[in-house]
């Protein structure tokens, strides 16, 4: 059964709903891993993603950790169970790269830590709502490690360079109120508002034609990797296709 079609379906410690027409919710939900990001957890988001833009009844979708954490990054007893080697961190590397390039419109309601792998997430989402507790880090230097699910290219791009080396380099944690300045997240309510807010913004976005909606994040992203001539000249060209 595709879990898009059962409300109370969880794949791998992913909860799945339908909160309101055209909207779907995914909740991670390893409340006794701190919703560490494992590879089977991974591979679920990933294939309720690939679900949510095969379903032509999905407009947007809300993802989550629940009122008090988002996820505190990869597991790493998963991480190094077997050792890491470029054949075991594949999968990983994919499930990221296939939530990276989903169409249709995230929104990502963050309450509690987004550390790691779960900050990198924020980093893929379209719309971040955070609640006042929400902190966001990349700690990886910290364990010998860096980034390594788009960290070290998206946050630079999204809050600047020299925040971004502080978060990369020391550690430095980032409070609510500290990434809405940066342009981290778009807005900060109290955390009993912080999903509804989400569920609100996806839902203004269903009632959207989909295809101008679509259209419009996938210019917007090329805005990040195109010089200005070609990003303009794409918006036209996708301009113009929606009034065929």
């Amino acid at each position: 059964m595709n879990p898009l079609q059962n409300p109370s379906a969880s794949a791998s410690e992913l909860v799945v709903s339908r909160p309101a027409p055209g909207v779907v919710e995914l909740r991670l939900d390893r409340p006794h891993r701190a919703n560490a990001l494992s590879t089977p957890l991974l591979e679920a988001l990933a294939q309720a993603l690939n679900d949510a833009r095969i379903d032509d009844d999905v407009r947007a979708v809300v993802l989550t950790g629940g009122s008090t954490l988002f996820s505190v990054g990869a597991d790493r007893a998963d991480l190094h169970t077997p050792p890491p080697s470029e054949t075991t961190s594949a999968p990983r590397a994919e499930c990221y790269a296939r939530i990276a390039t989903f169409p249709k419109p995230l929104v990502a309601a963050v309450c509690g830590l987004a550390f790691g792998g779960g900050c990198e997430l924020v980093l893929v989402a379209d719309i971040v709502i955070a609640g006042t507790s929400a902190r966001f880090a990349l700690p990886e230097t910290g364990l010998g490690l860096i980034p390594g699910a788009g960290g070290t290219q998206r946050l630079a791009r999204t809050i600047g360079r020299p925040l971004a080396m502080q978060m990369i380099l020391a550690g430095a944690e980032l409070t609510a109120a500290e990434a809405l300045r940066a342009g981290l997240v778009g807005d900060v309510v109290s955390d009993e508002d912080c999903l509804p807010r989400a569920r609100e913004l996806a839902q203004t976005i269903a009632t959207r034609p989909p295809r101008a909606v679509q259209a419009a994040k996938a210019a917007v992203l090329q805005s990040f990797e195109l010089p200005l001539s070609a990003g303009l000249a794409l918006e036209r060209r996708l301009f113009l296709d929606l009034l065929k």
